[in-house]
């Protein structure tokens, strides 16, 4: 990236306004925590993270989750480092078998949701036992890809705006920016 290009990125984060704190996102993520726990407790699932969005979120919710799992990862994509969508991409499937067992899926955010409801078709069609989802923020307008298409476990919800922060990036970057920021005028 040139000079120019990622002086942009750093007015991008100066100009942002910040949504929600670090200590805010962490309550949310504790909640889930919790709720996730109640859930799964004795269920031996197979938490999927979605890369590269969840990672931030995943690497910070999976401590929390007190009860015996089997983690691995996934990576869908459609957006390709650009802010609209393109035809779903599998760059790598699930790698853990989980025929028979419930399927947890942790993504960063439910926007429009394509890539999750596709990620959730493959692992249903897969054999899981059944599929839930956590999403670190769920985005609130009326474009989910499905209407009946929602996450199980939601952090924050959130206005209809570019965000980033916490795993959800602005062209690439800015996934490690510490708080839910939005991009000013978007």
């Amino acid at each position: 990236m040139s000079g120019t290009d990622l002086e942009h990125i750093r007015q991008v984060y100066m100009e942002s306004d910040l949504l929600f704190s670090e200590n805010e996102v962490r309550t949310a993520i504790d909640r889930m925590a919790r709720d996730i726990t109640d859930a799964l407790i004795d269920a031996d699932p197979v938490v999927f993270t979605v890369m590269n969005g969840g990672l931030v979120i995943a690497g910070q919710l999976l401590p929390r989750l007190n009860f015996p799992l089997e983690a691995s990862y996934l990576h869908a994509t459609r957006y390709r480092n650009t802010t609209s969508g393109h035809e779903l991409e599998w760059k790598v499937p699930p790698m853990v078998e989980f025929t028979g067992r419930p399927v947890l899926i942790i993504d960063d955010i439910l926007d429009e949701g394509h890539t999750l409801a596709a990620i959730i078709d493959y692992c249903k069609a897969q054999g899981a036992s059944q599929v839930q989802c956590a999403v670190l923020v769920d985005k609130l307008h009326d474009r989910k890809a499905r209407p009946d298409l929602k996450a199980d476990y939601v952090g924050l919800e959130v206005e209809d705006r570019y965000l980033f922060g916490y795993g959800m990036d602005y062209q690439g970057y800015w996934r490690n920016a510490p708080g839910i920021f939005a991009v000013k005028g978007m």
